[in-house]
């Protein structure tokens, strides 16, 4: 897909940093302004785009606690649009940008990725089923890929956790994380997001190189990076970031400028 040529403007080890948006309208955290939330998240972008960031992933994680795709109202459609709209407006045009509306709101964020001009989406369930904190989560790509076709937004790439964080996969224990990447990409998957346990835990960085060495489609880390860790897993297209990017190392805090640049030169050395 000649869309990925715009992603990963690196040959390896492009770096996303993710941007928290701040609790939407109508869930428990909402502090009740709207502009402050937009305001925010673009300062966040313009921090990203100072330090030379690779990419950029909107995500609406403080909207705890998370709730299927099928209850995810036009509030947060809306609002996650305004939001990416108005990043995109203010990012320079070859930063790539993504989002991920939580809990499996894949058509949703592809929908938004469309209006908001976004080069890709983050989804989970992508395939078979898992049991996640907000219930049963099941697999979608087939739906999913007919949505983009029917909404002919093909050029926006799906970028799919497998044996997602914060889940449980006895239902899937026998089928390996080799195997559920093969399949991810048997079904047409655009690329693979591999990650730890839980935000902020790394990977493994075996299971990461055998993914890697398995799959034709580009192989991101999806969790746990820093600047201490990233050398073990080189070579991959790519590294989601957010914790390691906040103060003291923890996702809901503000960002920290140092740990950025310090982590684009770790990336620049190499």
């Amino acid at each position: 897909m000649n869309s990925l040529k715009k992603i990963f403007t690196r040959k390896t080890n492009n770096v996303f940093g993710m941007i928290h948006v701040k609790a939407l309208p109508g869930t428990p955290l909402f502090k009740g302004n709207v502009n402050k939330i937009v305001d925010d998240a673009c300062r966040e972008a313009e921090i990203y785009s100072k330090c030379g960031i690779d990419g950029i992933v909107v995500e609406n994680m403080h909207d705890v606690p998370y709730i299927h795709a099928q209850y995810v109202g036009p509030e947060i459609v809306s609002m996650m649009t305004r939001i990416c709209s108005s990043i995109r407006k203010i990012v320079p045009h070859n930063i790539p940008c993504g989002l991920q509306i939580l809990a499996a709101a894949n058509e949703e964020a592809l929908a938004v990725a469309q209006t908001s001009n976004f080069q890709f989406i983050r989804a989970e369930g992508f395939i078979f089923g898992h049991v996640a904190d907000e219930g049963y989560i099941d697999a979608c790509a087939g739906k999913l890929l007919r949505y983009r076709k029917t909404i002919e937004a093909q050029d926006i790439c799906i970028f799919t956790d497998i044996k997602k964080k914060h889940s449980s996969h006895a239902i899937t224990q026998d089928v390996s994380l080799i195997e559920t990447a093969k399949a991810a990409t048997f079904f047409l998957s655009d690329g693979i997001i591999v990650t730890g346990n839980a935000t902020g835990h790394p990977a493994e960085p075996q299971d990461v190189l055998d993914v890697k060495q398995s799959v034709q489609v580009p192989v991101l880390v999806g969790s746990g990076i820093t600047v201490c860790n990233v050398h073990k897993y080189l070579g991959v297209d790519g590294f989601i970031i957010g914790s390691h990017f906040k103060q003291s190392g923890k996702w809901e805090n503000e960002l920290d400028e140092t740990s950025i640049k310090n982590l684009m030169n770790r990336i620049n050395e190499f």
